[in-house]
């Protein structure tokens, strides 16, 4: 027992897409230190940056995905990028000299995952350390929509640059690394860990109430999320969008889960929607799942819906010009249909009246990419060691 070795993983999260990426890393961790073919133990450690604070965007998720209680939480809140940013930024660099990890693990795209890599980047542990700083891991690495004014384009891009360990969900992903000079064997093709979720809570989301509770049937409903900038904070843009929709809820009735920045803009703007437009607050996960697994289709602006749709076999149309994630059009399920309300409607009605489901899934996408992160890891940390 005296030939352990011991390596300390902090994990940040900060946004409700985090929740769903750490959960699966979290298990895949406990099971890896519960193997007896390994002399090896993590030891693990959370921090909340407190980006998404409301109970229903973050509480729900941790007790509902079995994600352990956060050592930390730097209860951020909302701002600006600009204030957001800095502020994770400076109350997260004493925490990260208190713990001093071996890696510094992020995932996914928002201002947390950015604002935590750049600490972690720059940061210099005491001299009689054995290391100078953490090894930055990047889970969700390389997806680019090439659009650079989405704040989380920029994100993915600066968070790459300076991670030395990328797990990638799709071969795009690598190709984008290795476009962008990063070096092959820094990159780690090993599925998606959103899928990782999924798989493990779909029967459990098939016994949810959701759809009694709402009064409606499987396949006889549409649902809709939104909430990026640039769709709900532009009037011209959200007025059109609304429009699409109010069209589509002439046939179909559509359950709209309200994320708290578009609720506000309606009011705001008191934009026209359809009494078949259902409005509920925003869902847990496993309602949500239950709930979009029913559908006859979803619309949405969403990036990690784009891919659990491609897993469920539900049509997805994706409300806007460009996708990250490029395998959910060539193997999955996803068709882009941009923000003018012809092209929506289009669309719509190309997939409700003439789609078939593919019969096959993206490579890896089958619930072990935790797994094949932490054995990455813990091999990769080990030698960096020796």
């Amino acid at each position: 027992m005296n030939n352990i070795c011991r390596i300390k993983i902090m994990s940040i999260v900060g946004a409700r897409p985090n929740f769903m990426k750490i959960a699966p890393i979290s298990n895949a961790i406990i099971k890896f230190n519960e193997s007896n073919a390994t002399e090896t133990i993590i030891d693990h450690v959370i921090v909340h940056t407190g980006q998404h604070y409301d109970a229903k965007m973050s509480t729900m998720f941790f007790v509902e995905l079995g994600i352990p209680i956060p050592d930390v939480n730097l209860e951020v809140g909302s701002g600006t990028h600009a204030m957001q940013t800095s502020e994770i930024m400076r109350r997260f660099e004493p925490v990260i000299l208190e713990y001093m990890p071996d890696v510094l693990l992020v995932v996914g795209d928002v201002n947390s995952t950015i604002a935590c890599t750049l600490v972690a980047a720059k940061i210099e542990y005491p001299k009689d350390q054995e290391r100078k700083r953490p090894v930055i891991v990047h889970v969700e690495a390389g997806l680019r929509s090439f659009d650079m004014e989405m704040p989380e384009e920029i994100n993915r891009i600066l968070t790459d640059a300076i991670s030395d360990i990328l797990f990638t969900t799709e071969a795009a992903g690598n190709e984008n690394l290795l476009r962008a000079g990063v070096a092959k064997e820094h990159i780690h093709f090993v599925g998606n860990v959103m899928i990782d979720t999924l798989l493990a809570h779909r029967e459990r989301a098939a016994l949810s109430p959701i759809l009694a509770n709402l009064q409606i049937k499987p396949q006889q409903y549409a649902v809709v999320t939104l909430h990026r900038p640039s769709n709900v904070d532009d009037y011209a843009t959200f007025g059109g969008i609304m429009s699409s929709l109010n069209e589509i809820a002439l046939d179909l009735p559509v359950i709209f889960p309200i994320h708290p920045r578009t609720k506000k803009r309606l009011a705001e703007w008191q934009i026209f929607c359809s009494d078949a437009i259902r409005f509920v607050e925003p869902l847990g996960y496993i309602d949500f799942l239950k709930l979009v697994s029913e559908a006859r289709i979803v619309l949405t602006d969403s990036g990690g819906i784009q891919e659990e749709t491609t897993v469920l076999g539900v049509p997805c149309i994706t409300l806007r010009n460009n996708t990250e994630r490029p395998v959910t059009v060539t193997d999955g399920t996803n068709h882009l249909a941009g923000v003018e309300p012809e092209a929506i409607l289009k669309i719509v009605n190309q997939v409700l009246t003439n789609w078939q489901k593919p019969d096959k899934l993206p490579a890896l996408w089958d619930g072990k990419a935790a797994e094949r992160i932490v054995a990455a890891l813990a091999s990769d940390v080990l030698g960096r060691r020796s």
